[in-house]
């Protein structure tokens, strides 16, 4: 069980560290945008790409949930017989 917890918080830890420097952009977005004056166009430029970033990890974290749901309830079954 302690085994289990520590490598959910490893796992944890090293997703927040992946996703610490998501706010950058390519390196066709960054040369467009460092050309450009004002920084409302980086500001909607980088608001965009973080909108479309959160999409994969949503189905990813909604995929993983219904994984854990039907194993919880499958081992529930099993012990419930």
């Amino acid at each position: 069980m302690a085994v289990n917890k520590i490598k959910t918080v490893l796992l944890v830890f090293t997703l927040l560290l992946v996703t610490a420097g998501a706010n950058a952009q390519c390196a066709m977005c960054r040369a467009a945008l460092e050309n450009s004056d004002g920084t409302i166009k980086a500001e909607g430029v980088n608001n965009g790409i973080m909108y479309l970033m959160i999409f994969p990890y949503l189905l990813v974290g909604l995929v993983g949930y219904a994984v854990y749901r039907l194993r919880r309830n499958k081992k529930k079954a099993v012990a419930a017989e």
